[in-house]
């Protein structure tokens, strides 16, 4: 494994003490990626600190009907990529600010990627 990278799969209750810590050692945010798995889906948010090249990602698995509250407050650049989650994979995230309320893509169906039954 690249020691600049490292994947770290976190609870529900221990992602925004562990996002808080990302922003005050001054990471930024660099991507939030969804996917739908079997148990619901797999939320990875990845950090950058610039100056030595390395990156975090803080993984979290929930339940299809779990809700996440956004981290907006804290990174306000995570709103296009939470709108995106929401939208395209259903996942339910509460307070993004600014919430599109699934009008950020022209797309024929709610949530296009979520996992199929």
């Amino acid at each position: 494994m690249d020691e600049k990278n490292e994947i770290k799969i976190i609870s529900l209750a221990d992602f925004f003490p562990a996002v808080l810590a990302m922003k005050d050692k001054g990471w930024r945010l660099a991507q939030i990626c969804a996917v739908s798995v079997e148990q619901g889906y797999e939320l990875s948010y990845s950090f950058c600190e610039d100056s030595s090249y390395r990156m975090v990602t803080l993984r979290l698995e929930i339940d299809e009907n779990q809700e996440v509250a956004s981290i907006t407050h804290i990174y306000p650049c995570a709103f296009i990529q939470e709108n995106e989650a929401a939208e395209l994979f259903g996942v339910n995230i509460s307070h993004i600010k600014p919430d599109y309320h699934g009008t950020l893509y022209r797309i024929d169906k709610s949530a296009p990627f979520k996992k199929k039954e």
